[in-house]
C-alpha cells in the first residue's frame, strides 16, 4: 500500500465522515495513485481486450464513494476495502452487461493473483465468482468479506484483520475455509454447466 502516512489518511477519512468536504478534497489526491494501482491490479486479471480502463474504473468507484452521505470510515484499510468492493461490483456489472450484449457468448475471464488464488485455479469467471461470493455471504458473511478484501482489495492478512476487527489468525482460518468452499462451489458449477 502507499507510503502516505496511514494516520494522516485515516484522520482525513474520519473528518470526511463527519461532513468535512474539504477533508475529502484533500484526501482524494493522496489516495488516487493507490486507487489506480488497485484498479490496474483488478484489470490485469481481466482478458486482454477488456474495454474498461483503470482510470475509468477509479473514477466510477470515486463517484460511488462520494455519493455516500457521511460515510463512517474506520481507517485507511477500511476505505480501500470499500473501494475494492465497489470496483468488484463495477467489474461484475460490466461483465454481466457485456455477456448480455453478446447474448451469452461467454463472460469475461479473470486470472487470479497466485498469492491469493483459489487452490489449483488460475482463471475464474468473474460473474461466477461474484455469484459464489454472494452465496457464501448468505452462509457466512465474514468469510465472504475476507475473500473480497483479500482478493479484490489486495489487503494483507493484517490489514484484513483491522478492517474486520478480528485477529490475523481468524482471518487466516476464514480465508482457508472460504477458498475451499469457493473452489468446491465453482467446480460444481463447471460440472453442472
Amino acid at each position: 500500500m502507499p507510503s502516505i502516512p496511514s494516520a494522516r489518511v485515516s484522520k482525513l477519512l474520519i473528518n470526511w465522515g463527519q461532513g468535512d468536504q474539504a477533508a475529502r478534497e484533500v484526501l482524494i489526491p493522496l489516495v488516487y495513485d493507490e486507487l489506480r494501482r488497485l484498479a490496474r491490479r483488478h484489470l490485469r486479471r481481466e482478458r486482454p481486450d477488456h474495454t474498461l480502463q483503470s482510470a475509468a474504473l477509479v473514477h466510477e468507484a470515486y463517484l460511488r464513494l462520494i455519493r455516500q452521505d457521511q460515510p463512517h470510515w474506520q481507517n485507511r484499510a477500511h476505505f480501500f476495502g470499500v473501494a475494492a468492493q465497489l470496483m468488484r461490483h463495477i467489474l461484475v456489472d460490466h461483465a454481466r452487461n457485456r455477456a448480455a450484449a453478446k447474448r451469452g457468448a461467454g463472460a469475461p475471464r479473470l486470472t487470479l493473483d497466485p498469492e491469493v488464488a483459489l487452490p489449483k485455479a488460475r482463471e475464474v469467471n468473474l460473474v461466477a465468482l461474484d455469484d459464489a461470493l454472494n452465496q457464501l455471504a448468505v452462509l457466512d458473511l465474514q468469510q465472504s468479506r475476507v475473500v473480497e478484501l483479500r482478493f479484490f482489495g489486495g489487503l494483507s492478512i493484517e490489514e484484513t484483520s483491522v478492517v474486520l476487527g478480528v485477529s490475523p489468525a481468524t482471518v487466516k482460518r476464514e480465508w482457508a475455509t472460504a477458498r475451499a468452499w469457493l473452489q468446491r462451489e465453482m467446480k460444481n458449477k463447471e460440472t453442472n454447466a
